[in-house]
């Protein structure tokens, strides 16, 4: 069997979606979880049994390509065995059939490859532009330009906080320029969005006078 197909993959059915390169904060509460992180935990750090899946558990369906996550670090261990963690997302995968025969959600999986191509330079100058603006709109800090440089689509995408089933629709591209186009699109509502938030908190703070200087 190819090395890019996994039997036994631990599986994170959850009510989000992650993406490579994403931090993602998780409380294990759930026996059949603890048992899963603990078996990750045990594996070397950077060895593929360290890695686990989160898909998301949408209200209609589970969906088929999630993305493997790697346990970064344990922020707490609770008397009773629950645990919070830290961990990052590392690269997608396709759910093949799913596994009952071990005691946490598995299933067989495919890790899922980029197409070939070249980058649409176009999209990605666009996008990270986009992502310059929005980050020094909604924090004040601005990005320098080596910085963006080694930012993709996914780098960028997972520092915002985009609903489901944006995220989703990333996780599923296999071309880094239709996501680059795709996080452009979506980079330019977060932008106006927080414009609009702007000026609803101007108009607050005004007590319906228009201010100069």
């Amino acid at each position: 069997m190819p090395e890019r197909v996994s039997r036994g993959f631990p599986l994170f059915p959850l009510g989000m979606v992650a993406l490579p390169s994403e931090s993602v904060p998780l409380h294990v509460f759930e026996d059949r979880y603890r048992q899963m992180i603990e078996q990750c935990l045990r594996a070397e750090p950077g060895s593929p049994q360290r890695e686990f899946g989160i898909v998301w558990l949408s209200d209609e369906e589970l969906k088929q390509v999630g993305c493997a996550c790697e346990v970064e670090s344990v922020l707490e261990r609770m008397d009773d065995g629950r645990l919070n963690i830290v961990a990052r997302g590392t690269r997608p995968f396709r759910l093949l059939e799913r596994q009952d025969d071990l005691p946490y959600p598995a299933g067989v999986v495919e890790f899922l490859d980029e197409r070939h191509e070249q980058i649409d330079e176009l999209a990605a100058t666009s996008a990270r532009e986009l992502y310059r603006e929005l980050v020094e709109q909604a924090t004040d800090r601005q990005l320098g330009e080596d910085e963006l440089a080694l930012m993709g689509a996914y780098q960028m995408a997972a520092t915002v906080e985009f609903d489901k089933d944006a995220k989703q629709e990333l996780l599923e591209l296999r071309s880094e320029s239709a996501r680059l186009r795709l996080l452009g699109m979506l980079l330019r509502a977060a932008i106006k969005r927080v414009e609009l938030i702007d000026r609803a908190q101007a108009r607050a703070q005004s007590n319906g006078k228009v201010r100069f200087g």
